[in-house]
């Protein structure tokens, strides 16, 4: 199976298990956009801002002397985006309104961030 399918089945287990999510992508730490189950909205606008805020909490916590960053968040007053670390190429990110389960988000999230990982190499 081509990487890119790997990458979209990810993405679609994510939804399935984790109802309350209103979109996940994959970008590359470029901002290029992998994989994307986002509905409406722009993935390629999106992909780049993820990337943007992984790059600039890896620069927060090189800063404190935090160690590698592992995954952000932006929370707002409707809703609330994770993004993750995938390896040194990739960005997962999911969108989910402010009422969902954080705890199932992470779970799911950093165990598909890891396989993502794996596959971008």
């Amino acid at each position: 199976m081509a990487v890119t399918e790997q990458l979209n089945e990810i993405l679609q287990g994510l939804r399935a298990a984790i109802p309350e999510l209103s979109g996940a992508l994959i970008a590359s730490t470029d901002g290029l956009a992998i994989a994307t189950s986002v509905a409406g909205g722009d993935s390629n606008r999106m992909a780049a801002m993820v990337a943007t805020a992984l790059s600039l909490g890896k620069r927060i916590t090189d800063t404190f002397g935090g160690g590698g960053l592992k995954e952000t968040s932006v929370v707002g007053e409707q809703g609330q985006i994770y993004i993750y670390s995938a390896g040194s190429k990739g960005v997962l990110a999911v969108i989910a309104a402010s009422e969902a389960n954080v705890g199932l988000i992470h779970i799911e999230s950093r165990d598909a961030a890891a396989r993502i990982a794996h596959l971008l190499g």
